[in-house]
């Protein structure tokens, strides 16, 4: 048995990111993963929520309405210590344009250059939503500490990636292959609690 889901993204490597992590833990085939490029189109929805949660299920939501699909969404972002939580939401345009990866990494490391190697801590934090077209809505967070480095390094993943080491490691997380990623990642860790629930609730257990 499969089933489509559509994933209420443009965004490949997330695309890729889930697929993988929902063949793993449901099994190659069991769920046929679609993007917003494979539906028909719909306005994009504005990420007003004030939190990862409230945006995840803003996006989810329209997916399901629109195309009448099983629909996941996600929002996630870098919590950083000494900015009390920021830039959080804003992630994906701290610097002012949405999806610049260079400018917002850019402009994070500028705003924390004189801060000390010892208090340079941060958390990525992923909330994923599940939105059936009947209208039940089921959340989850990962997340995943760790800290920053003054210099990017590596050439994988995306977004804070290449600042950013997990605890207990001592490289980037853009110098970690995709499967080492997802293991430890804060949407890696939400997506496979949400695949639980998927499993449940779409594949009958």
């Amino acid at each position: 048995m499969s089933v489509q889901l559509l994933l209420a993204t443009r965004n490949s490597k997330k695309l890729g990111e889930l697929q993988r992590i929902l063949d793993a833990a449901l099994g190659a085939g069991s769920v046929k993963l679609l993007g917003l490029s494979d539906v028909p189109p719909y306005d994009d929805v504005p990420e007003t929520g004030l939190t990862f949660v409230d945006n995840a299920l803003l996006k989810a939501r329209a997916g399901a309405a629109h195309t009448g699909l099983p629909t996941v969404a996600d929002d996630s972002g870098l919590a950083v210590d000494v900015l009390n939580g920021m830039p959080g939401v804003f992630s994906a345009r701290w610097s002012g344009r949405h999806g610049d990866d260079v400018a917002n990494l850019e402009l994070l490391l500028a705003q924390i250059s004189d801060v000390d190697d010892a208090h340079r801590g941060a958390r990525f934090v992923c909330a994923a939503a599940l939105v059936l077209p009947d209208g039940r809505e089921f959340t989850v967070t990962g997340e995943m500490v760790g800290h920053l480095v003054r210099e990017p390094r590596g050439t994988g993943g995306f977004g804070y990636d290449p600042i950013f080491v997990a605890e207990g490691r001592t490289v980037t997380n853009a110098e970690l292959s995709p499967e080492e990623k997802d293991a430890i990642s804060h949407r890696g860790k939400a997506f496979r609690a949400l695949a639980e629930i998927i499993r449940e609730q779409l594949l009958g257990g």
